[in-house]
């Protein structure tokens, strides 16, 4: 059998197999990657807590007699003068009794006048030689009580008048009412609490820290901001720490007050108080996407001068909700990338396209 067909077919493959060129490997691109400088600041954990304006001294006002509220003269906002009435009892009862007063006063008076002109009399007599000394003894004790009635009678008096004067309510001091307890025509008892002041002048800001927000309360720098005026800012001093928690909601009530206090901080208004504390250790502060953690610990990616990516273990301070606290592993001005770091590998040529300050 012929073997020219198959020999010429073989040559024939060999000379097409040489003429096609084998494809050269395509270089592999620069990739593009998004990196932020380091910079190392001192870590501040600044804290912050919802506040109250409060007066530094508020008080509850009652009478200091029981009787029927006949008329309240003030309501809850109105600012007061020292002296000012602000409720009034009915006075009816206590009238009464001062007229009773004035009546056994007027007659221990009488019964101590006459006590004394029936002891000169004896005395008279005495020295004539018509009255015994027994006569004249029992008059001289007869004019001491009548004396000490009258001293009783005039002190009760005057306590009839001081309770009618306290039948009416009056301000201490200046300042504006915060509370109205009691309304006209309801039957109060001495010393219930009518009305409630807060007395002009300090002001603070009253705050529920909770339990585990305690650590360098007092140590830290304090401000304060009003939520109607946020640009503007208050210096703050921590007064007072209650030495127990509330029982429903087990927060502690700190008082801060506030010395630079002006037209602007109006009782009731709601604030923040921002707490600074000291200066600690320099961090870096990266976003979280630069992080990368394939079971070795965390670690980001720095970009040599080289333009090649090497990896490179770091020691994380704390977590935000955006971003990462750096404490050791980086160096000033080093570049670090910040985007697609679970895409690059040692050595891969990269080509930073942005620089961004997080």
């Amino acid at each position: 059998m012929p073997r020219f067909p198959t020999l010429a077919f073989l040559m024939s493959a060999a000379l097409l197999s040489g003429c096609q060129e084998k494809p050269k490997q395509a270089a592999q691109p620069d990739r593009p990657v998004l990196v932020q400088h380091v910079i190392l600041e001192p870590l501040r954990r600044d804290r912050t807590f919802v506040a109250t304006i409060r007066p530094r001294v508020e008080s509850d006002l009652g009478f200091r007699v029981s009787g029927k509220v006949a008329r309240r003269l003030v309501n809850v906002g109105d600012a007061v003068q020292a002296g000012q009435a602000l409720a009034a009892l009915d006075p009816g009862d206590l009238g009464l009794q001062v007229e009773q007063a004035q009546a056994e006063s007027t007659a221990s008076a009488a019964a101590l006048v006459q006590a004394q002109a029936e002891l000169g009399r004896l005395s008279s007599l005495r020295s004539q030689g018509w009255s015994t000394a027994a006569a004249f003894d029992r008059q001289t004790a007869a004019v001491e009580e009548a004396r000490g009635r009258a001293a009783r009678a005039e002190r009760a008096l005057s306590l009839a008048r001081n309770a009618l004067s306290y039948a009416t309510l009056k301000a201490d001091v200046a300042g504006v009412v915060t509370a109205v307890l009691v309304e006209s025509g309801q039957v109060v008892s001495a010393g219930q609490a009518v009305l409630r002041v807060a007395h002009a002048g300090e002001k603070e800001a009253v705050v529920a820290v909770p339990e585990a927000q305690l650590g360098g309360l007092g140590e830290a720098s304090a401000s304060l901001t009003l939520w109607s005026s946020p640009d503007r800012r208050y210096d703050a001093h921590m007064r007072e720490l209650s030495a127990s928690a509330d029982p429903a909601t087990r927060t502690y009530l700190a008082r801060f007050s506030l010395p630079e206090a002006d037209e602007q901080v109006r009782l009731g208004m709601s604030a923040t108080i921002t707490l600074q504390a000291k200066a600690e250790a320099p961090v870096a502060r990266l976003p979280l996407s630069a992080l990368y953690n394939q079971g070795a610990g965390p670690a980001v990616w720095v970009v040599a001068a080289d333009g090649r990516p090497v990896l490179r273990p770091i020691e994380v301070e704390g977590y935000g909700a955006r971003e990462v606290l750096v404490r050791s592993g980086l160096a000033p001005g080093e570049r670090v990338v910040t985007l697609g770091v679970q895409k690059l590998d040692p050595g891969q040529l990269v080509r930073v396209v942005q620089a961004a300050e997080f």
